[in-house]
């Protein structure tokens, strides 16, 4: 671990403990380090020097100027690796239920977006400007990593030429404001003095400064009700004001464009980190991005009209998608409901297994567990059951695909749905996602309190 040896080589001894925290969508590895003392740091291992450059030059800026910002303890001779001050692990995202939270943080955004001004020494990562080659970056991202994913035909010129118009009126190449890039509750942290701090900037440059606000205010996993949302508005128009003259139809027509093209990057992201590398994260964020660019273009803009066509069979093609609910239960506790309206599917019985729940060195455990898993996996009944299982469902799922059906369910149900009809959900569903990866899979553990989508 480079972080590690970091800091061992900067502090004159090595960690007393070092623990990884949870990875995002980028290859950057972050660790809590730890002294004896329980004083801590966090240490970050990136794979692009000319990244961590921007984060660190960026991070002595702001920190000149007091901003809320980790300040950077120590780089590695190589600028791969580097120590920066632990802001802890309660991000906005917890707490986007405090208004007042909320609102420091758009009024922290704007004074980064205007107080870097002129600053020397910091070096914009990976492009000086949010120019015309920027928007186009955003709506290929969108187009070959999500839109093409969905199965629909469309015009390569007609859509390209719609994307040169859209970066020839969104471009700001010589805006003074600092566009954060990804600001976004997740990459705003909470003090336990309710000071906000904020993180993860080093894709900033010069840019419009509404397209922080978008992306932060219409994140789709934050789910902020309208009048919220309207509020977060109103307070970053109110705070401009006192940096230049806006008006309020210039800011609101900046507010709708950058919302599409925010709209369209993120699916794009959705689309890279979710249904190419599997990150369950990414996917479940997919429809609350979809819902809300549905209601976003529900007035559609005009300059776009090939663009909207597009969008809108995109939209009603993944909204159609068959959705496949894969789940477990105790016979003791009833049948699952149907939610789906149209009381179709399969309800498998697991009781003739042999039952792991009868052993005591079981009983505490789940068919999620290795030994109960291995238990179920030594008996040849277990393995013909699976396989009967799957022929009739892999029927039905192809059946559904090609009629253009949008749900069926399939069930496992045994005495205490926790051993065997577990293990058998959890096989179904695996065994879904690789055959069939163009539909949705919900997998629903009733008695476990565990619903996910893979």
């Amino acid at each position: 671990m480079k972080a590690e040896k970091l800091f061992e080589h900067f502090y004159g001894y090595p960690p007393a403990s070092a623990q990884p925290l949870t990875a995002a969508g980028s290859p950057r590895r972050y660790y809590r380090f730890s002294d004896a003392a329980g004083n801590t740091v966090v240490g970050c291992e990136g794979t692009d020097a000319a990244e961590n450059e921007a984060f660190i030059a960026l991070s002595d800026a702001f920190s000149r100027k007091n901003f809320n910002v980790p300040k950077v303890i120590a780089v590695s001779d190589d600028r791969l690796s580097y120590l920066q001050t632990d802001l802890g692990d309660t991000s906005l995202f917890d707490e986007r239920h405090r208004i007042e939270l909320l609102e420091k943080a758009v009024r922290g955004l704007v004074n980064l977006q205007y107080g870097l001004g002129d600053a020397p020494g910091w070096h914009p990562y990976p492009v000086e400007s949010f120019d015309e080659r920027c928007v186009l970056w955003d709506l290929n991202y969108f187009k070959y990593s999500f839109l093409n994913t969905v199965g629909i035909s469309y015009s390569e010129p007609k859509l390209q030429g719609e994307f040169d118009k859209m970066a020839q009126r969104l471009s700001r190449p010589h805006a003074r404001t600092f566009m954060y890039r990804d600001f976004q509750a997740r990459n705003v942290m909470v003090s336990p003095d309710d000071e906000v701090w904020f993180i993860d900037f080093q894709g900033g440059r010069r840019g419009p400064g509404v397209y922080d606000l978008v992306s932060f205010v219409r994140q789709a996993r934050a789910a902020y009700s309208p009048e919220v949302q309207q509020h977060l508005k109103n307070v970053y128009f109110e705070v401009v004001q006192s940096h230049e003259q806006m008006s309020r139809e210039e800011f609101e027509t900046q507010y709708r464009e950058y919302s599409l093209l925010r709209s369209l990057q993120t699916l794009g992201a959705y689309g890279l980190r979710g249904r190419f590398e599997r990150k369950p994260h990414f996917l479940k964020s997919i429809r609350p991005a979809l819902a809300a660019l549905r209601d976003l273009v529900a007035t559609p803009f005009e300059e776009y009209p090939y663009l909207m066509n597009v969008i809108e069979k995109m939209i009603d093609k993944e909204f159609s998608r068959l959705t496949v609910t894969v789940g477990s239960f105790s016979y003791k506790k009833g049948y699952p409901e149907d939610t789906s309206g149209n009381g179709g599917g399969f309800v498998f019985d697991c009781r003739a297994l042999d039952n792991p729940g009868r052993y005591d060195e079981y009983k505490s455990l789940t068919g999620r567990d290795t030994p109960v898993i291995e238990f179920l996996e030594e008996h040849q009944s277990v393995a013909t059951f699976k396989s009967a299982c799957s022929r009739l469902v892999d029927q039905a799922v192809s059946n559904y695909i090609e009629r253009g059906f949008t749900s069926l369910s399939v069930w496992f149900g045994c005495t205490g749905g926790r051993h065997r009809s577990v293990y058998n959900a959890d096989c179904m569903a695996r065994h879904l996602r690789e055959k069939y990866p163009e539909i949705r899979i919900v997998l629903n553990h009733r008695e476990q309190g565990i619903s996910e989508e893979l």
